[in-house]
């Protein structure tokens, strides 16, 4: 069966399965609709979790992260599971306790204040609208390279098919949903990382293949890889760093807290029986995280050496001089997974000497020795352009793996980019129809209006969503980085505050939640090219490119935070602490296991 003939029918496969669960178990209730009732297993619940989680960023370009950037792309792993940490030990279980169904409710009934849970649904939406828009892209990426059509269509697609399973299904739904799109992006992610390691290490683990010796080569992969990225002019794989030290850990912390605070991870915890349950899905969703975050960093790496062999194999061999012209692969030879990725644009080669060939290095080597030595074989610069998100998508067709492989990569994107908006969308839904409507604006609407409402504003975020996926905002490369600093610099603190501080009061809480995302949003922009005009020249708001002690703006959620304390606590001093009745609260909330569920009316 052809290439393209086998991608349609498994990924055609794939949503008739998701649309049938849909249907299967759609929600009839509040309930049902905002937390799957509350009796998901936690097993199931750790796996919806982790399909949650995984999104388009995690299943296509966390690997591609760490091949470009080596050593360094690990602060992506230690991130985004060290904040599932987070919420198993700090968050999750006293949230599952308090008994409520979103994060803006808890914030408002802890905070005995309708204002502040207006104030966290407007830094919910924020954030979720933010991260939905490069789930809605990748989607349209996705459709655009393996069915062949506009990536345009391939947003409208997925926004028909999100519609089909989370609209009429609600939370119930996108559970059931999320268990099978988990097992088919894990398989996706795993089978042709199990091919690939096999082919270059013969281990059939990758995670041991990353560290195992080359077939016909008595040397290690990554000691290879070294050797072969730095003839090419780039960084030692097995060092590099993405700017400072103190970038990478702030990096890093603003990953971790950001997760934490995720709302659309955070309601996962509200769908489970008990705080037991809780605690134990968090546990659950991390080792089937674990399952493609370990497997990662080897892919990474077997994707960088087989891009290396094919366009420069030169420079695998010992015996070769990499830098002479026969060296190098001819253009008009390229094999076939080239040309079909220079179609969507994210690879792109520009013949700069004219020779025909691609050279593929680092024409900006620091090392006057090898400037001097691109120079002398004629190069006049870096000729081949790779998209880090291609490198997943791309891996088994550069591997020359089988069709039904290629296929099943592609159904396991869709799902992780699908998965995930499906999880955002619920998350705004809930804090409109429950948090704005009944919480504030109407609270005595009757339960099935409600639920229209609930569905009515999935149906509008379902739209805007695409909307901003088909007509990206210009600071759309930020948007993943955006999403996760307001989550960290607003509502991590104030649940970590609302939970372990119960003298806490609302004034402090708001006064934090709206200074961590002014500080935040002002940060971010001022790097993504939001300027003041003054006359005819364009001023910067923020002098170069890292002015806070190098700080990158993918990496200032984690200082907001700080700030989001800061005057939380400041504030809280200088006003009247909050009524006793919340301050018990807050103390029955902390009570060790076995304890019932507590809310701030009846504490």
């Amino acid at each position: 069966m052809e290439l393209q003939t086998t991608i349609y029918l498994v990924v055609g496969l794939s949503f008739a399965l998701y649309i049938g669960i849909a249907f299967w178990s759609r929600a009839g209730s509040t309930s049902e609709f905002y937390v799957a009732g509350g009796g998901v297993h936690p097993v199931m619940n750790g796996m919806a979790t982790a399909a949650d989680w995984m999104s388009a960023a995690s299943f296509i370009s966390m690997a591609g992260l760490i091949s470009n950037m080596g050593y360094g792309g690990g602060l992506f792993l230690m991130g985004w599971t060290g904040g599932y940490v987070l919420l198993a030990m700090l968050l999750a279980p006293y949230l599952r306790k308090f008994g409520k169904f979103t994060v803006p409710q808890f914030i408002g009934d802890r905070f005995y204040s309708k204002s502040a849970s207006t104030v966290a649904v407007l830094c919910l939406i924020t954030a979720s609208i933010t991260y939905i828009i490069g789930q809605m892209t990748g989607v349209g990426v996705a459709f655009a390279r393996f069915l062949g059509v506009s990536s345009s269509t391939g947003v409208y697609v997925g926004m028909g098919i999100v519609f089909l399973y989370a609209v009429f299904g609600g939370m119930k739904g996108i559970t059931y949903t999320q268990v099978a799109q988990y097992v088919v992006l894990i398989f996706a992610y795993t089978i042709p990382a199990i091919f690939i390691s096999l082919q270059l290490t013969g281990n059939p683990l990758p995670q041991l293949g990353l560290g195992s010796d080359l077939v016909g080569h008595d040397v290690s992969l990554l000691a290879k890889l070294d050797q072969v990225v730095t003839e090419l002019g780039f960084g030692k794989y097995t060092t590099a760093l993405p700017g400072s030290e103190l970038n990478m850990f702030v990096y890093t912390m603003s990953l971790m807290i950001g997760t934490a605070g995720l709302p659309h991870v955070i309601m996962r915890f509200f769908t489970v029986p008990s705080v037991k349950d809780a605690r134990s899905s968090a546990g659950w969703a991390l080792v089937f995280i674990a399952i493609l975050y370990t497997t990662a960093p080897a892919v990474g790496a077997m994707a960088k050496m087989n891009l290396i062999r094919t366009v420069a194999p030169g420079v695998v061999l010992k015996d070769q001089n990499i830098y002479a012209k026969e060296t190098s692969l001819e253009y008009d030879k390229r094999p076939d997974w080239m040309k079909r990725w220079e179609k969507t644009g994210l690879l792109k080669f520009q013949d700069k000497n004219g020779d025909g060939r691609i050279q593929y290095y680092n024409d900006k080597a620091k090392s006057p020795d090898l400037q001097k030595k691109f120079a002398d074989a004629g190069w006049k610069g870096n000729e081949l352009s790779v998209n880090a998100d291609i490198i997943v998508l791309a891996n088994p067709e550069i591997a020359l793996l089988p069709n039904w492989v290629i296929a099943l990569v592609a159904a396991g994107g869709l799902a992780a980019a699908l998965s995930t908006a499906a999880g955002l969308l619920m998350a705004i839904s809930a804090a409109v129809s429950h948090d704005l409507i009944k919480g504030v604006f109407k609270p005595d609407i009757s339960e099935k209006g409600e639920l229209m409402a609930g569905k009515i504003s999935m149906a509008i975020a379902i739209f805007v969503s695409g909307y901003l996926g088909l007509n990206p905002p210009g600071f759309a490369a930020g948007t993943v980085a955006l999403a996760f600093g307001i989550a960290a610099s607003t509502l991590f603190p104030a649940i970590m505050m609302g939970i372990f501080s119960k003298k806490m009061n609302k004034e402090g809480a708001m006064a934090g939640m709206l200074s961590g995302l002014a500080v935040t949003l002002f940060y971010v922009f001022a790097h993504k090219g939001i300027f003041f005009i003054k006359g005819t020249e364009y001023l910067g708001l923020i002098g170069g490119p890292n002015p806070f002690f190098g700080i990158t703006p993918e990496a200032f959620g984690a200082i907001g935070a700080l700030v989001n304390f800061a005057v939380a606590f400041a504030v809280d001093k200088m006003t009247p602490e909050p009524p006793e009745h919340i301050q018990h609260l807050v103390e029955m909330v902390r009570v060790p296991r076995g304890a019932k569920a507590v809310d701030g009316a009846h504490a």
